[in-house]
């Protein structure tokens, strides 16, 4: 074995305080900007699946190499792909009114010049649960919600369920079609998009999701109505089979192969109805700036390895696909970078017994950029949940999430919503985050080990 005086770089061995960000921020040049406003400006979309995917990857294997990544290379897998067609909404009865909607992904499609229905309205999908299924078999149902915005967006996996839950429950009830309030916490007439799931053998109904102002709408018109509403909809989305995807991975080499990979993740598809800005260009840019500023203090113990994964947005088939390939290989820890670039706030952590010390270094590095320690238990990201489950430590940078349901699935998840500044503040987080991880004395293998 070698001798860890040999491995470790002298910063290690300072106190925390002598970690400043500011060495940090003078590390690398403005890093997750470039990328952000590459992928976004001379990419767009990066629906999975599709060209535009492919044209991103392509992009992204261009741009490591340029930064200075090693063994940087696609790693392809096919999934089965949705493609979106036409939509169109429009109340019919009792005020006449055209909808702003989008289909959710994996959502049916109405025959080509639409279908008109009543309109069964509930306020909740604990409404629409309870509701007998002759109140809905035939009709085109509305679900709502009453989501609100939170710093840690814990509202959306409860509220969620109305999208990942409600079309399938919709079509097992006989329902036509379905329609939901965006899970989004804007007021703008901005539908947000998003994937839905269908049990093995319920057959896919229209499934889509309208403007907060337009659900607004219909249930003030179902609270005071007597008439039936009659809605018009047309949606013709595609399953177009399977199509190829791919992760892009690449890698800052550490001396001490032994000691473990250190991932950092996001994930470069998006959603196709803006340029995936917040979701997720903003990660990949963030991780790539913050494995280089962790690089650029002296050599790092452990491989620092990028995971820029395909298709999360309609299933996190890139997840398991990294993790069948390499599910052999020693994962020291995991990170991910999937909640926009709005400032990261809080440190969450789970590391294997004996490495506790860890944590107290990263708050004292991390305090000075406002950012504060929890005992919350890191959970990782989509993308790193196959490895999160085998036992490997996590570490979350939480951002601020409160504009994030604003933006999130919306054609508004453009450049212009990037706060450079912020952005700045999370690479340089991710730097800081990255090289005491990467140079930890400890073991971080034990988790993955009790597996």
């Amino acid at each position: 074995m070698r001798s860890m005086k040999k491995i470790i770089h002298p910063l290690i061995a300072l106190p925390a305080f002598a970690l400043s960000p500011l060495a940090f921020a003078q590390a690398s040049p403005d890093v997750a900007w470039d990328i952000t406003e590459g992928l976004t400006t001379e990419v767009g979309h990066r629906q999975a699946g599709t060209e535009a995917e492919a044209r991103g990857r392509d992009w992204a294997i261009a741009k490591l190499k340029a930064l200075g990544f090693k063994n940087v290379r696609i790693e392809n897998y096919v999934m089965p792909t949705w493609v979106r067609g036409d939509e169109r909404a429009r109340l019919m009865t009792p005020v006449p009114q055209k909808l702003a909607i989008t289909a959710l992904g994996n959502s049916g499609a109405t025959p080509p010049g639409g279908l008109q229905g009543t309109l069964a309205v509930f306020p909740s999908l604990e409404a629409f649960i309870a509701a007998p299924d002759a109140a809905v078999r035939g009709k085109i149902v509305y679900i709502g919600h009453a989501m609100k915005p939170a710093q840690d967006g814990s509202s959306y996996g409860y509220f969620g369920g109305v999208r990942r839950q409600g079309p399938n429950l919709a079509a097992k009830k006989g329902a036509a079609a379905i329609i939901i309030r965006s899970i989004g916490t804007d007021s703008h007439r901005n539908p947000h998009t998003g994937n839905t799931n269908w049990e093995t053998g319920v057959a896919p109904i229209p499934a889509g999701a309208i403007s907060n102002p337009d659900a607004d709408l219909i249930e003030r018109l179902a609270a005071r109505s007597t008439k039936p509403m009659y809605l018009d909809l047309l949606l013709t989305p595609r399953f177009v089979g399977e199509q190829q995807s791919g992760n892009v991975i690449a890698e800052i080499p550490g001396t001490d192969p032994a000691a473990g990979l250190v991932i950092a993740a996001c994930h470069l598809d998006s959603w196709d109805l803006a340029t995936g800005a917040i979701d997720d260009a903003s990660g990949c840019g963030i991780v790539a700036d913050g494995a280089l500023r962790a690089a650029a203090a002296g050599p790092l113990r452990r491989t620092i390895r990028l995971l820029w994964a395909g298709s999360e947005e309609v299933g996190a088939f890139g997840a398991k696909a990294y993790w069948d390939a390499h599910k052999g290989e020693p994962h020291a820890l995991a990170a991910e970078s999937d909640f926009g670039a709005d400032r990261v706030w809080r440190l969450d952590v789970k590391l294997p017994t004996g490495a506790e010390a860890l944590k107290g270094r990263l708050a004292s590095a991390l305090a000075p950029l406002g950012i504060a320690a929890s005992n919350e238990v890191a959970g990782g990201g989509v993308d790193i949940q196959p490895i999160v489950k085998s036992g490997v430590a996590v570490i979350d940078l939480q951002q601020d999430g409160t504009r994030y349901f604003d933006l999130h699935h919306t054609p508004d998840d453009t450049l212009d919503k990037i706060d450079r500044a912020q952005l700045r503040q999370n690479a340089e987080s991710w730097g800081i985050m990255l090289r005491l991880v990467a140079n930890a004395p400890e073991d971080l293998l034990s988790g993955q080990r009790a597996q």
